[in-house]
């Protein structure tokens, strides 16, 4: 590729603004399309040969030969930058990459150039200092590769000049980027805690635990993430993430940054993602992600739930009857008393009620899953069912003893699944005394809102079983993701080590006062994450999240799935999150 490319010819002079980009790694090109969507002439320079035809071919697939296709230069020359009111520096986030980088732009642009650097762990004034340009470099800060409406910091210092200032909000806005504020500490912690996430999901899947596409589903349907944690190294480049990845390692000795071997594997292999055209997914000529192909249809024997028993009458009980019966299923639900299971149905009929009066049904459909639904307290209730999920307490010894209960009632061939979140199905799988009808089936709550359900297989479980529970559950509407039995399954095996280091942060030396709500507000409005950790922790309640981290613990004995102190205290004062008004980010009500 000579300086301008045959796909940016030397354009006519323009009253469109002028943007320099240095470096088209995943930022940079971002940031291209973005600001050729604004209608910006832009001036992309990158010393990489192929990245330069490589997004250039990109922006011709998208844009085809229409305006935005002509208002771009392709160039491997800083001098072609003269022109730009704005330059980006989009280049590798390193001293040494970014010194280099702006030293060629300083060379090619006059003083008065607003500079802009997009470093997420550099300082920004260092950088100015450095450049020799302390009025005119500024710092946008971006968690990841920026999108249409997606999150970017804009970092000032004390020495730019009000003008740059301008034009760095004024880029900003052509971007189409929301400004927050998060400040470069709590940006580090976020961060890393996202990095450590992201580094677990290509562990899990090295380990042959789960498939990358269900991963990525469970994190983005259990968390409410915006994008699947494998899907999201893809984006940032896998070679990206693996530097920060060893730049923490090195920094903080915690083994939780060491890159997983299969990211390291893929990096030297040249997969890095998006970029490169093949990650974890692969990537088509517009850099948009190729379908996956579609996997074998159902078994034939796979129809063959009707009758649904749900044994246990608390709220996760009660939400999947209500499920079922919603869905066409004559369900029973049997409970330890009948006044548990009178209550029981009444709470079915309340929370039908509010369904419809939200718009969520109508009130014929709540009188129809109603008639389907009957309550007892007699176990023999579920010798006719096709399907028999128990819904009881998390505690090991009362799932053996319901499963063996079960192993003699239910009818030969019924699917006999345990809703449980972390305990062993295996272990449920042998009390019953028929292995091969067992399975895990793990639904998340709300069960009636959230549509995840974990699909958790033993070694001894049946096909038929799994084809069985896999379209009972497509029947209900969920999206069942599917993993091998290891306690956490996929989500809470990803959460809470995350959860974990976010508390661990509490016990840091000289850590701020104001860490709790600066660390959720830097992950929320960084990384766009529906909450950040602490105030996750409070949604999940303080004594669930310390029974799964015990659990965890016991079964790992890794630094990172150690429960935490801190929740240990706050469960001894009373705080249990938001389900009594007290917790890490819930106001006290009483006291």
């Amino acid at each position: 590729m000579t300086e301008q490319t045959p796909h940016s010819p030397t354009p006519a002079p323009v009253t469109a603004p002028v943007t320099g980009i240095v470096g088209l790694g995943p930022v940079g090109e971002a940031l291209l399309h973005l600001l050729l969507g604004a209608g910006h002439h832009v001036v992309a320079v990158d010393t990489d040969f192929d990245v330069l035809a490589r997004v250039a071919r990109r922006v011709k697939a998208v844009h085809g030969d229409g305006p935005e296709q002509q208002a771009v230069t392709f160039t491997c020359d800083h001098a072609l930058l003269r022109g730009s009111s704005v330059v980006v520096e989009a280049v590798a986030d390193t001293a040494a990459a970014k010194a280099l980088a702006l030293s060629r732009i300083t060379a090619a642009c006059p003083p008065g150039t607003t500079l802009v650097t997009t470093t997420a762990t550099l300082s920004v004034v260092r950088l100015a200092i450095g450049a020799g340009r302390p009025a005119d470099l500024v710092g946008l800060r971006l968690f990841t590769p920026p999108a249409p409406g997606g999150p970017a910091e804009p970092v000032l210092t004390p020495l730019a000049a009000k003008e740059t200032a301008a034009a760095l909000n004024a880029l900003v806005a052509a971007a189409g980027l929301t400004p927050v504020e998060v400040g470069s500490g709590p940006a580090a912690d976020a961060t890393a805690l996202v990095l450590g996430l992201l580094n677990r999901s290509v562990v899990l899947l090295d380990e042959g635990y789960a498939t990358h596409h269900d991963i990525d589903t469970a994190m983005r349907l259990g968390c409410g993430l915006p994008a699947g944690p494998l899907e999201t190294l893809d984006r940032i480049g896998l070679d990206t993430a693996h530097a920060a990845l060893m730049d923490l390692w090195r920094r903080t000795g915690d083994s939780a940054f060491e890159p997983a071997p299969l990211l390291s594997r893929m990096v030297a292999a040249g997969l890095l993602g998006r970029k490169s055209g093949g990650g974890f997914y692969a990537y088509g000529e517009t850099g948009a992600q190729l379908p996956a192909q579609a996997g074998p249809g159902p078994e034939a024997d796979a129809a063959g739930v009707h009758r649904v028993g749900v044994l246990g009458s608390g709220a996760m009980a009660r939400g999947i009857a209500e499920v079922a019966a919603a869905a066409g299923h004559p369900t029973v639900l049997v409970a330890r008393s009948a006044e548990k299971a009178d209550a029981a149905l009444a709470a079915v009929a309340n929370s039908l009620a509010r369904a419809v009066r939200r718009g969520k049904t109508t009130a014929r459909a709540r009188s129809q899953a109603l008639a389907r639904l009957h309550a007892t307290d007699d176990l023999a209730a579920l010798a006719e069912c096709d399907l028999v999920m128990e819904a009881v307490a998390e505690e090991p010894e009362v799932k053996r003893t319901l499963f063996r209960t079960l192993g003699r009632v239910c009818a030969p061939g019924a699917v006999l699944a345990t809703t449980t979140s972390s305990l062993s199905v295996t272990a449920c799988a042998e009390a019953s005394g028929r292995p091969l009808d067992v399975v895990g089936i793990h639904f998340f709550n709300p069960a009636p809102v959230m549509r995840l359900v974990e699909l958790v297989r033993t070694d001894t479980a049946a096909p038929r079983t799994l084809a069985l529970a896999r379209a009972f559950c497509l029947g209900l509407g969920k999206t069942a993701v599917e993993c091998t039995d290891r306690t956490g399954f996929i989500v809470n095996s990803l959460l809470f080590p995350y959860l974990g280091a976010a508390l661990a942060l509490l016990d840091r030396p000289g850590a701020d006062d104001t860490l709790i709500e600066r660390t959720d507000a830097a992950v929320q409005h960084g990384f766009n994450y529906p909450m950040g950790p602490f105030a996750l922790l409070d949604t999940i309640g303080l004594d669930v999240s310390l029974a799964i981290q015990r659990r965890l613990y016991d079964r790992f004995k890794t630094p990172e799935h150690k429960p935490s102190n801190a929740l240990a205290e706050l469960l001894a004062a009373g705080f249990l999150g938001r389900k009594n008004g007290r917790g890490l980010r819930t106001a006290a009500t009483s006291r």
